[in-house]
Protein backbone atom coordinates (compact mmCIF):
# COMPACT_ATOMS: atom_id res chain seq x y z
CA UNK A 1 0.00 0.00 0.00
CA UNK A 2 1.67 3.60 -0.24
CA UNK A 3 1.10 5.76 2.44
CA UNK A 4 0.64 8.65 0.46
CA UNK A 5 -2.72 7.85 -0.50
CA UNK A 6 -4.05 7.40 2.90
CA UNK A 7 -4.12 10.89 4.77
CA UNK A 8 -2.70 11.13 8.08
CA UNK A 9 -1.36 7.59 7.73
CA UNK A 10 2.59 7.67 8.15
CA UNK A 11 3.59 4.06 7.33
CA UNK A 12 6.40 4.93 9.92
CA UNK A 13 5.69 6.28 12.90
CA UNK A 14 1.92 4.60 13.58
CA UNK A 15 1.49 3.14 16.47
CA UNK A 16 -0.11 -0.23 17.21
CA UNK A 17 -2.76 1.71 19.16
CA UNK A 18 -3.02 4.54 16.69
CA UNK A 19 -3.65 1.69 13.90
CA UNK A 20 -6.21 -0.05 15.72
CA UNK A 21 -7.90 3.45 16.77
CA UNK A 22 -8.18 4.18 13.68
CA UNK A 23 -9.57 0.73 11.91
CA UNK A 24 -12.12 0.62 14.99
CA UNK A 25 -13.46 3.80 14.01
CA UNK A 26 -14.14 2.59 10.26
CA UNK A 27 -15.90 -0.34 11.47
CA UNK A 28 -17.47 1.68 14.35
CA UNK A 29 -18.83 4.77 11.76
CA UNK A 30 -20.71 1.56 9.98
CA UNK A 31 -22.30 0.39 13.30
CA UNK A 32 -22.71 4.04 14.17
CA UNK A 33 -25.08 4.84 10.50
CA UNK A 34 -27.24 1.47 10.94
CA UNK A 35 -28.10 3.02 14.56
CA UNK A 36 -28.53 6.70 13.24
CA UNK A 37 -30.54 5.84 10.81
CA UNK A 38 -31.86 1.72 10.89
CA UNK A 39 -33.02 1.75 7.22
CA UNK A 40 -29.24 1.45 6.34
CA UNK A 41 -28.97 -1.34 8.08
CA UNK A 42 -28.95 -4.99 5.68
CA UNK A 43 -31.88 -7.08 6.21
CA UNK A 44 -30.00 -9.61 7.21
CA UNK A 45 -29.77 -8.87 10.75
CA UNK A 46 -32.77 -8.75 11.09
CA UNK A 47 -31.90 -12.55 11.68
CA UNK A 48 -34.95 -14.37 10.67
CA UNK A 49 -34.42 -18.12 10.90
CA UNK A 50 -37.94 -19.33 9.03
CA UNK A 51 -41.24 -17.51 8.30
CA UNK A 52 -42.36 -15.78 11.52
CA UNK A 53 -46.29 -15.94 12.52
CA UNK A 54 -46.29 -13.14 15.15
CA UNK A 55 -44.39 -9.85 14.10
CA UNK A 56 -44.53 -8.79 18.27
CA UNK A 57 -45.62 -9.43 21.59
CA UNK A 58 -47.84 -8.29 24.75
CA UNK A 59 -46.93 -10.05 27.95
CA UNK A 60 -49.70 -9.91 30.32
CA UNK A 61 -47.47 -10.56 33.23
CA UNK A 62 -49.18 -10.99 36.51
CA UNK A 63 -46.94 -11.09 39.23
CA UNK A 64 -47.20 -13.02 42.07
CA UNK A 65 -48.18 -16.06 41.20
CA UNK A 66 -52.33 -16.29 40.11
CA UNK A 67 -54.34 -19.41 41.51
CA UNK A 68 -54.46 -21.75 38.72
CA UNK A 69 -56.63 -24.05 40.53
CA UNK A 70 -59.26 -21.17 40.95
CA UNK A 71 -58.99 -19.77 37.39
CA UNK A 72 -58.40 -22.48 35.01
CA UNK A 73 -57.78 -25.86 35.95
CA UNK A 74 -60.89 -27.57 37.49
CA UNK A 75 -60.49 -29.77 39.62
CA UNK A 76 -63.46 -31.75 41.29
CA UNK A 77 -61.56 -34.32 43.01
CA UNK A 78 -60.04 -31.47 45.43
CA UNK A 79 -63.46 -30.25 46.24
CA UNK A 80 -64.41 -33.54 46.91
CA UNK A 81 -61.39 -34.53 49.71
CA UNK A 82 -61.60 -30.70 51.26
CA UNK A 83 -60.07 -30.51 54.40
CA UNK A 84 -57.93 -33.70 54.32
CA UNK A 85 -54.21 -34.20 54.11
CA UNK A 86 -52.21 -33.55 51.16
CA UNK A 87 -51.45 -37.72 50.67
CA UNK A 88 -47.53 -38.12 50.75
CA UNK A 89 -47.95 -40.33 47.66
CA UNK A 90 -49.01 -36.76 45.89
CA UNK A 91 -46.32 -34.20 47.43
CA UNK A 92 -43.59 -37.22 47.02
CA UNK A 93 -41.09 -35.06 49.63
CA UNK A 94 -40.68 -32.09 46.83
CA UNK A 95 -39.72 -29.68 48.76
CA UNK A 96 -42.14 -26.49 50.26
CA UNK A 97 -41.62 -23.16 51.10
CA UNK A 98 -40.76 -21.37 53.91
CA UNK A 99 -44.06 -20.32 55.32
CA UNK A 100 -45.43 -23.54 54.64
CA UNK A 101 -43.12 -26.09 55.55
CA UNK A 102 -43.34 -26.49 58.75
CA UNK A 103 -47.05 -26.58 59.27
CA UNK A 104 -47.92 -29.30 61.13
CA UNK A 105 -51.07 -30.08 58.39
CA UNK A 106 -51.03 -29.84 54.92
CA UNK A 107 -54.62 -29.71 54.49
CA UNK A 108 -56.23 -29.41 51.02
CA UNK A 109 -58.82 -26.88 49.82
CA UNK A 110 -60.95 -27.31 46.87
CA UNK A 111 -61.59 -24.15 45.28
CA UNK A 112 -65.25 -21.98 46.28
CA UNK A 113 -65.35 -20.50 42.83
CA UNK A 114 -68.01 -22.36 39.97
CA UNK A 115 -66.43 -23.64 36.48
CA UNK A 116 -67.95 -23.50 33.72
CA UNK A 117 -67.05 -24.80 30.03
CA UNK A 118 -66.86 -22.16 27.29
CA UNK A 119 -67.00 -22.26 23.19
CA UNK A 120 -66.72 -24.62 20.81
CA UNK A 121 -63.42 -25.75 22.50
CA UNK A 122 -65.52 -26.26 25.67
CA UNK A 123 -62.74 -24.96 27.86
CA UNK A 124 -63.05 -24.73 31.35
CA UNK A 125 -62.75 -21.49 33.02
CA UNK A 126 -63.54 -20.05 36.43
CA UNK A 127 -66.16 -17.74 37.29
CA UNK A 128 -64.12 -15.54 38.13
CA UNK A 129 -62.90 -14.91 34.32
CA UNK A 130 -66.30 -14.09 32.77
CA UNK A 131 -65.03 -11.15 30.22
CA UNK A 132 -62.15 -13.59 28.88
CA UNK A 133 -64.27 -16.24 28.59
CA UNK A 134 -65.43 -15.36 25.79
CA UNK A 135 -62.59 -15.40 23.70
CA UNK A 136 -62.12 -19.22 25.04
CA UNK A 137 -61.77 -20.38 21.31
CA UNK A 138 -58.96 -17.77 20.58
CA UNK A 139 -56.91 -19.51 23.35
CA UNK A 140 -54.13 -21.94 23.87
CA UNK A 141 -54.15 -22.58 27.91
CA UNK A 142 -50.91 -24.65 28.85
CA UNK A 143 -51.81 -26.08 32.49
CA UNK A 144 -48.48 -27.59 32.73
CA UNK A 145 -46.06 -24.97 32.79
CA UNK A 146 -43.24 -25.57 35.53
CA UNK A 147 -40.23 -23.80 36.96
CA UNK A 148 -37.26 -24.68 39.72
CA UNK A 149 -38.05 -21.25 41.04
CA UNK A 150 -40.02 -21.70 44.31
CA UNK A 151 -39.90 -17.96 45.57
CA UNK A 152 -40.63 -14.61 43.91
CA UNK A 153 -37.28 -12.61 42.96
CA UNK A 154 -36.24 -15.97 41.02
CA UNK A 155 -39.27 -16.99 39.67
CA UNK A 156 -39.94 -13.34 38.04
CA UNK A 157 -36.22 -13.61 37.18
CA UNK A 158 -36.50 -17.02 35.13
CA UNK A 159 -39.62 -16.17 33.77
CA UNK A 160 -38.32 -12.41 32.21
CA UNK A 161 -34.66 -13.84 31.60
CA UNK A 162 -34.55 -17.83 31.49
CA UNK A 163 -32.63 -17.67 34.61
CA UNK A 164 -33.08 -17.34 38.25
CA UNK A 165 -30.18 -15.48 38.68
CA UNK A 166 -29.38 -11.63 37.84
CA UNK A 167 -27.78 -10.18 34.79
CA UNK A 168 -29.15 -12.37 32.03
CA UNK A 169 -31.03 -10.28 29.06
CA UNK A 170 -34.93 -10.16 29.05
CA UNK A 171 -36.77 -11.45 26.53
CA UNK A 172 -37.61 -8.31 25.32
CA UNK A 173 -34.46 -7.13 25.19
CA UNK A 174 -32.89 -10.56 22.96
CA UNK A 175 -36.03 -9.89 20.61
CA UNK A 176 -34.83 -6.39 20.13
CA UNK A 177 -31.08 -7.75 19.85
CA UNK A 178 -32.77 -10.31 16.96
CA UNK A 179 -34.92 -8.76 15.40
CA UNK A 180 -34.36 -4.84 15.28
CA UNK A 181 -36.88 -2.15 15.54
CA UNK A 182 -39.70 -1.54 13.20
CA UNK A 183 -40.12 2.20 14.06
CA UNK A 184 -37.05 3.99 14.64
CA UNK A 185 -39.11 6.69 16.68
CA UNK A 186 -39.92 4.78 19.36
CA UNK A 187 -37.74 1.81 21.26
CA UNK A 188 -38.98 -2.05 20.46
CA UNK A 189 -39.01 -2.99 23.79
CA UNK A 190 -41.69 -1.13 25.90
CA UNK A 191 -42.54 -1.84 30.04
CA UNK A 192 -45.70 -0.39 32.00
CA UNK A 193 -46.02 -0.93 35.08
CA UNK A 194 -49.88 -0.85 36.93
CA UNK A 195 -50.11 1.28 39.90
CA UNK A 196 -53.26 -0.19 41.25
CA UNK A 197 -51.33 -2.52 43.68
CA UNK A 198 -48.04 -2.58 45.58
CA UNK A 199 -46.99 -6.22 45.97
CA UNK A 200 -43.52 -8.08 45.13
CA UNK A 201 -40.20 -5.61 44.10
CA UNK A 202 -40.65 -5.14 40.28
CA UNK A 203 -36.98 -3.80 39.87
CA UNK A 204 -35.48 -2.32 36.55
CA UNK A 205 -33.41 -5.49 35.74
CA UNK A 206 -36.28 -7.73 34.97
CA UNK A 207 -36.43 -5.47 31.62
CA UNK A 208 -32.62 -5.18 31.29
CA UNK A 209 -30.20 -5.74 28.91
CA UNK A 210 -27.88 -8.00 30.69
CA UNK A 211 -24.79 -8.13 29.26
CA UNK A 212 -26.38 -7.35 25.70
CA UNK A 213 -25.35 -4.07 24.26
CA UNK A 214 -27.08 -1.37 26.47
CA UNK A 215 -29.46 0.26 23.69
CA UNK A 216 -31.71 -2.62 24.08
CA UNK A 217 -32.68 -1.64 27.59
CA UNK A 218 -36.32 -2.12 27.89
CA UNK A 219 -38.13 1.64 28.25
CA UNK A 220 -40.29 2.04 31.28
CA UNK A 221 -43.38 4.39 30.15
CA UNK A 222 -44.52 5.90 33.35
CA UNK A 223 -48.13 6.49 34.71
CA UNK A 224 -47.47 10.39 35.06
CA UNK A 225 -48.02 13.15 32.46
CA UNK A 226 -43.83 12.50 31.56
CA UNK A 227 -44.03 8.63 30.62
CA UNK A 228 -40.49 8.54 30.24
CA UNK A 229 -38.10 9.98 32.77
CA UNK A 230 -36.28 13.15 31.40
CA UNK A 231 -37.38 12.77 28.21
CA UNK A 232 -38.72 16.50 28.03
CA UNK A 233 -36.73 19.62 27.63
CA UNK A 234 -36.01 21.38 30.35
CA UNK A 235 -38.01 24.50 30.84
CA UNK A 236 -36.04 27.51 28.94
CA UNK A 237 -34.75 24.73 25.88
CA UNK A 238 -36.71 24.49 22.53
CA UNK A 239 -36.73 21.71 20.37
CA UNK A 240 -34.52 23.67 18.01
CA UNK A 241 -32.25 24.55 20.87
CA UNK A 242 -31.88 20.73 21.91
CA UNK A 243 -31.26 20.01 18.31
CA UNK A 244 -28.25 22.05 17.86
CA UNK A 245 -26.79 20.76 21.26
CA UNK A 246 -27.00 17.05 19.92
CA UNK A 247 -25.66 17.84 16.65
CA UNK A 248 -22.64 19.81 18.57
CA UNK A 249 -22.58 16.94 21.34
CA UNK A 250 -22.22 14.12 18.27
CA UNK A 251 -19.60 16.16 16.78
CA UNK A 252 -17.77 16.09 19.61
CA UNK A 253 -18.08 12.10 20.22
CA UNK A 254 -17.08 11.57 16.57
CA UNK A 255 -13.64 12.93 17.21
CA UNK A 256 -13.53 10.91 20.31
CA UNK A 257 -14.58 7.98 18.36
CA UNK A 258 -11.93 8.65 15.86
CA UNK A 259 -9.00 8.19 18.63
CA UNK A 260 -10.71 5.18 20.39
CA UNK A 261 -13.27 3.13 19.00
CA UNK A 262 -15.79 2.71 21.96
CA UNK A 263 -19.12 0.81 21.65
CA UNK A 264 -20.81 1.94 25.17
CA UNK A 265 -19.93 5.71 23.37
CA UNK A 266 -21.85 4.60 20.00
CA UNK A 267 -24.77 3.27 22.27
CA UNK A 268 -24.79 6.75 23.80
CA UNK A 269 -24.69 8.85 20.79
CA UNK A 270 -27.64 6.73 19.62
CA UNK A 271 -29.74 6.55 22.96
CA UNK A 272 -29.97 10.59 22.52
CA UNK A 273 -30.93 10.47 18.79
CA UNK A 274 -33.75 8.08 20.03
CA UNK A 275 -34.92 10.56 23.11
CA UNK A 276 -35.20 13.32 20.24
CA UNK A 277 -37.23 11.26 18.22
CA UNK A 278 -39.13 9.89 21.29
CA UNK A 279 -40.03 13.80 22.27
CA UNK A 280 -42.40 13.72 19.56
CA UNK A 281 -43.52 10.23 19.05
CA UNK A 282 -44.22 9.31 22.87
CA UNK A 283 -47.04 11.73 23.73
CA UNK A 284 -48.60 10.74 20.62
CA UNK A 285 -49.02 7.46 21.98
CA UNK A 286 -49.49 8.01 25.27
CA UNK A 287 -52.94 10.54 24.32
CA UNK A 288 -55.63 8.65 24.34
CA UNK A 289 -58.44 11.36 23.65
CA UNK A 290 -58.53 9.69 19.61
CA UNK A 291 -60.21 6.53 21.18
CA UNK A 292 -63.65 6.42 20.51
CA UNK A 293 -66.14 6.15 23.75
CA UNK A 294 -66.98 2.27 22.49
CA UNK A 295 -63.53 1.44 22.82
CA UNK A 296 -62.43 3.30 26.33
CA UNK A 297 -66.15 1.68 27.53
CA UNK A 298 -64.80 -1.73 26.15
CA UNK A 299 -61.97 -1.62 28.95
CA UNK A 300 -63.98 -0.16 31.83
CA UNK A 301 -63.87 2.54 33.70
CA UNK A 302 -60.32 3.14 34.79
CA UNK A 303 -58.83 3.18 31.55
CA UNK A 304 -59.13 7.34 31.63
CA UNK A 305 -56.78 6.48 34.98
CA UNK A 306 -53.18 6.44 33.43
CA UNK A 307 -51.23 3.58 35.48
CA UNK A 308 -53.88 1.46 36.20
CA UNK A 309 -54.09 -2.19 34.02
CA UNK A 310 -56.86 -0.87 31.98
CA UNK A 311 -55.11 1.88 30.92
CA UNK A 312 -51.72 0.00 30.10
CA UNK A 313 -53.26 -2.17 27.93
CA UNK A 314 -55.12 0.09 25.84
CA UNK A 315 -51.41 1.93 25.74
CA UNK A 316 -49.97 -1.56 24.75
CA UNK A 317 -52.24 -1.46 21.32
CA UNK A 318 -51.82 1.63 20.59
CA UNK A 319 -47.56 0.73 20.66
CA UNK A 320 -48.45 -2.50 18.96
CA UNK A 321 -50.10 -0.21 16.24
CA UNK A 322 -46.66 1.84 15.84
CA UNK A 323 -44.42 -1.18 15.12
CA UNK A 324 -43.02 -1.93 18.40
CA UNK A 325 -41.86 -5.13 18.95
CA UNK A 326 -42.04 -6.42 22.28
CA UNK A 327 -44.42 -4.59 25.10
CA UNK A 328 -44.27 -6.30 28.71
CA UNK A 329 -46.62 -5.50 31.06
CA UNK A 330 -46.23 -5.79 34.64
CA UNK A 331 -49.69 -6.16 37.00
CA UNK A 332 -49.16 -6.72 40.68
CA UNK A 333 -51.48 -8.36 43.45
CA UNK A 334 -51.63 -11.77 43.06
CA UNK A 335 -49.56 -13.20 46.04
CA UNK A 336 -52.64 -14.64 48.17
CA UNK A 337 -50.81 -16.50 51.23
CA UNK A 338 -54.37 -15.53 52.75
CA UNK A 339 -57.32 -14.48 51.82
CA UNK A 340 -57.38 -15.83 48.92
CA UNK A 341 -61.14 -16.00 47.70
CA UNK A 342 -61.30 -11.24 48.49
CA UNK A 343 -58.28 -11.44 46.93
CA UNK A 344 -58.30 -13.05 43.67
CA UNK A 345 -61.99 -11.40 42.66
CA UNK A 346 -60.37 -8.03 43.55
CA UNK A 347 -57.34 -8.92 41.28
CA UNK A 348 -59.93 -10.30 38.21
CA UNK A 349 -61.95 -7.57 38.56
CA UNK A 350 -58.68 -5.23 38.02
CA UNK A 351 -57.97 -7.14 35.02
CA UNK A 352 -60.19 -9.37 33.51
CA UNK A 353 -62.54 -6.89 31.39
CA UNK A 354 -59.18 -5.24 29.83
CA UNK A 355 -57.46 -8.32 29.01
CA UNK A 356 -60.79 -8.96 27.05
CA UNK A 357 -61.00 -5.81 25.84
CA UNK A 358 -57.34 -5.43 24.68
CA UNK A 359 -57.94 -8.76 22.61
CA UNK A 360 -60.88 -7.76 20.92
CA UNK A 361 -59.38 -4.52 20.63
CA UNK A 362 -56.61 -6.31 18.13
CA UNK A 363 -59.10 -8.24 16.67
CA UNK A 364 -61.10 -5.07 15.42
CA UNK A 365 -57.85 -3.77 14.04
CA UNK A 366 -56.68 -6.89 12.45
CA UNK A 367 -53.31 -7.16 14.56
CA UNK A 368 -54.62 -10.90 16.53
CA UNK A 369 -53.25 -12.99 13.80
CA UNK A 370 -49.56 -11.53 14.12
CA UNK A 371 -49.68 -10.50 18.04
CA UNK A 372 -48.75 -12.75 20.30
CA UNK A 373 -50.72 -11.93 23.48
CA UNK A 374 -49.40 -13.72 26.74
CA UNK A 375 -51.37 -14.22 29.72
CA UNK A 376 -49.58 -15.54 33.10
CA UNK A 377 -47.37 -15.10 36.49
CA UNK A 378 -44.16 -16.69 37.72
CA UNK A 379 -45.40 -19.81 39.08
CA UNK A 380 -49.13 -21.12 40.71
CA UNK A 381 -50.65 -21.79 43.95
CA UNK A 382 -50.81 -24.84 46.26
CA UNK A 383 -53.52 -27.24 46.38
CA UNK A 384 -53.33 -27.01 50.28
CA UNK A 385 -53.95 -24.30 52.26
CA UNK A 386 -51.39 -21.78 53.83
CA UNK A 387 -52.45 -21.65 57.37
CA UNK A 388 -56.13 -22.99 58.84
CA UNK A 389 -58.90 -23.01 56.47
CA UNK A 390 -61.19 -20.63 58.44
CA UNK A 391 -63.91 -19.92 55.88
CA UNK A 392 -62.56 -17.25 53.26
CA UNK A 393 -59.54 -16.66 54.99
CA UNK A 394 -57.37 -19.30 54.08
CA UNK A 395 -54.35 -18.61 51.23
CA UNK A 396 -52.27 -21.02 48.93
CA UNK A 397 -48.68 -20.69 49.52
CA UNK A 398 -46.60 -20.96 45.99
CA UNK A 399 -46.41 -23.79 44.00
CA UNK A 400 -43.82 -24.16 41.11
CA UNK A 401 -44.86 -27.87 40.16
CA UNK A 402 -47.44 -27.02 37.78
CA UNK A 403 -49.49 -23.99 37.34
CA UNK A 404 -51.32 -22.19 34.19
CA UNK A 405 -50.58 -19.92 31.14
CA UNK A 406 -52.25 -18.70 28.26
CA UNK A 407 -51.32 -17.25 24.66
CA UNK A 408 -53.57 -15.95 21.55
CA UNK A 409 -52.93 -15.13 18.07
CA UNK A 410 -49.75 -14.64 16.86
CA UNK A 411 -49.81 -18.33 15.47
CA UNK A 412 -50.97 -20.30 18.30
CA UNK A 413 -53.84 -22.89 18.02
CA UNK A 414 -56.82 -21.47 19.62
CA UNK A 415 -59.58 -23.52 21.72
CA UNK A 416 -56.72 -25.51 22.63
CA UNK A 417 -55.62 -27.26 26.28
CA UNK A 418 -52.43 -28.22 26.38
CA UNK A 419 -51.25 -30.80 29.31
CA UNK A 420 -52.99 -32.20 31.92
CA UNK A 421 -52.04 -31.75 35.61
CA UNK A 422 -53.20 -34.95 38.77
CA UNK A 423 -55.95 -34.98 40.35
CA UNK A 424 -55.16 -32.02 42.73
CA UNK A 425 -53.04 -30.01 40.47
CA UNK A 426 -50.06 -30.54 42.10
CA UNK A 427 -47.91 -32.19 39.71
CA UNK A 428 -47.84 -32.53 36.14
CA UNK A 429 -49.50 -35.73 34.95
CA UNK A 430 -48.56 -35.48 30.96
CA UNK A 431 -46.89 -32.96 28.21
CA UNK A 432 -45.29 -30.80 30.86
CA UNK A 433 -44.14 -27.29 29.74
CA UNK A 434 -40.52 -25.62 31.09
CA UNK A 435 -40.48 -22.41 31.20
CA UNK A 436 -37.59 -22.56 28.52
CA UNK A 437 -39.97 -24.37 26.41
CA UNK A 438 -42.10 -21.76 26.48
CA UNK A 439 -39.38 -19.37 25.87
CA UNK A 440 -38.41 -21.26 22.76
CA UNK A 441 -41.99 -21.54 21.14
CA UNK A 442 -42.39 -17.99 21.62
CA UNK A 443 -39.19 -17.14 19.41
CA UNK A 444 -40.17 -19.62 16.76
CA UNK A 445 -43.46 -18.04 16.29
CA UNK A 446 -41.18 -14.64 15.75
CA UNK A 447 -39.11 -16.91 12.94
CA UNK A 448 -36.30 -17.25 15.31
CA UNK A 449 -34.04 -20.65 16.18
CA UNK A 450 -34.05 -20.22 19.78
CA UNK A 451 -30.15 -21.91 19.13
CA UNK A 452 -29.23 -19.40 17.48
CA UNK A 453 -29.84 -16.51 18.79
CA UNK A 454 -27.07 -16.22 20.77
CA UNK A 455 -24.36 -13.52 22.21
CA UNK A 456 -20.77 -13.87 23.17
CA UNK A 457 -19.88 -13.50 26.35
CA UNK A 458 -16.87 -13.71 28.93
CA UNK A 459 -15.89 -16.68 26.07
CA UNK A 460 -19.26 -18.18 25.93
CA UNK A 461 -22.18 -17.90 23.94
CA UNK A 462 -25.17 -17.25 25.77
CA UNK A 463 -28.73 -17.49 24.63
CA UNK A 464 -32.54 -17.09 26.12
CA UNK A 465 -32.84 -20.65 27.10
CA UNK A 466 -29.41 -21.32 27.96
CA UNK A 467 -28.68 -24.66 27.26
CA UNK A 468 -32.44 -26.12 27.64
CA UNK A 469 -35.51 -25.87 25.85
CA UNK A 470 -37.42 -27.14 23.03
CA UNK A 471 -40.52 -25.75 20.84
CA UNK A 472 -44.00 -26.91 21.94
CA UNK A 473 -45.22 -27.86 18.48
CA UNK A 474 -48.71 -28.90 19.70
CA UNK A 475 -49.33 -24.94 20.07
CA UNK A 476 -48.60 -23.64 17.69
CA UNK A 477 -50.84 -23.60 14.39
Amino acid sequence: MNPSLCTGFDANHISRREMLAKFGYGLGGIALGSLLNPATADASTLGLHHAPKAKRVIFLFQSGGPSQIDLFDNKPMLNKMHGQELPASVRMGQRLTGMSAHQSSLPMVGSPFKFQQHGESGMWMSELMPHTARFADDLCVIKTMNTEAINHGPGVTMMQTGSQFPGRPSMGSWMWYGLGSDNEDLPAFVVMVSTERSGQPLVSRLWGSGFLPGKYDGVRFRASEDAVLYLNNPNGISREGRRRALDHMQALHQKQLAMTSDPVLETHIAQYEMAFRMQASVPDVTDISDETEETLKRYGDSVNTPGTYAANCLRARRLAQKGVRFIQLYQPGWDHHNGLPWGIRRSTKRTDQATAALLQDLKDHGMLDDTLVIWGGEFGRTAYSQGKIEGEKFGRDHHPRCFTMWMAGGGVRGGVTHGETDEFSYNVASDGVHIHDLHATILHLLGINHERLTFKYQGRHFRLTDVHGHVVKNLVS
